[in-house]
This record gives structure tokens, C-alpha cells and sequence, in this order.
């Protein structure tokens, strides 16, 4: 069992409010987020842009597994992912993932195959009660 730790303080009201994150790693560390960071463009992070980083890193990540278990090394991954919240739900109701890639030797169908796979098995996909998307493209 792998196990990663992040902790958050948060101190006022949730409009008014703000708070810190913090990861075990410390690449963040004490990493300020408001209402403002979530709902607006404020300075600092919030939960969706973490949860679209771990994402977007997730699967990239997997995505490199799955094509060297084919026989295939990418030059490049790219992948962004955009999540999406819906404020009236108060619910993560999407994960688009975009993707560039350059792996020599590879088909468009073996690579269509190899990133749905990808998209299906990441352990962040699996964790994510939403619609996940994925636009693949290879250069």
C-alpha cells in the first residue's frame, strides 16, 4: 500500500474565508486558496486545479505504461485535463483530457486502442465519479 498525504486549514467563512494546502512532499507548502481561487480568478489554487494536475499526471503517466507494454516509447505525452465543477451541483461533473503525442512507429488505431486503455485504467480515471473525455491526437 502506497500511501500520500496533503492536509488543508481553512479559517473564516466558506465566502469570506480562506485557507492553505499542504502536501507531503512539500511542493506545495502552505499554498493559499479562497472562494475567489475556486469561483472567480484569485491568486492561489483550488481543488479542481489539483485534482486536473493529478489527472493530467495520472494518466500521462499510465499512458507511458501502456505503450511500452505494446513496445512503444513516446518522444512526448502531453496531456492537459480540464475539470470541470458544476457550482449549482456542488460536483466535479467532468474531466476532458487533451492529448499530444509522439511515439515513432505507432498506428493511429494502436494509439486510439493504447490511450482509451489508458483513460479507462489511470488510477485517478477510476477515482472520479464524472464524465471523462479524452481528445487524442497524434503528431
Amino acid at each position: 500500500m502506497i500511501n500520500r498525504k496533503a492536509t488543508a486549514v481553512w479559517k473564516g467563512t466558506g465566502k469570506e474565508g480562506s485557507g492553505t494546502i499542504s502536501t507531503q512532499s512539500t511542493v506545495l507548502e502552505n499554498t493559499q486558496y479562497s472562494f475567489n481561487t475556486r469561483f472567480a480568478e484569485g491568486k492561489g489554487t483550488n481543488p479542481e486545479e489539483l485534482i486536473a494536475a493529478a489527472h493530467a499526471g495520472c494518466f500521462a503517466m499510465k499512458l507511458s505504461f501502456e505503450l511500452n507494454a505494446a513496445g512503444f516509447t513516446a518522444d512526448e505525452l502531453n496531456a492537459t485535463a480540464t475539470v470541470s465543477l458544476d457550482p449549482a451541483k456542488g460536483q466535479v461533473v467532468k474531466s476532458a483530457i487533451e492529448l499530444t503525442a509522439t511515439i515513432p512507429d505507432i498506428s493511429a488505431d494502436q494509439f486510439a486502442q493504447i490511450a482509451d486503455k489508458a483513460k479507462k485504467e489511470c488510477p485517478i480515471s477510476q477515482l472520479l465519479n464524472a464524465e471523462i473525455t479524452l481528445n487524442a491526437t497524434l503528431a
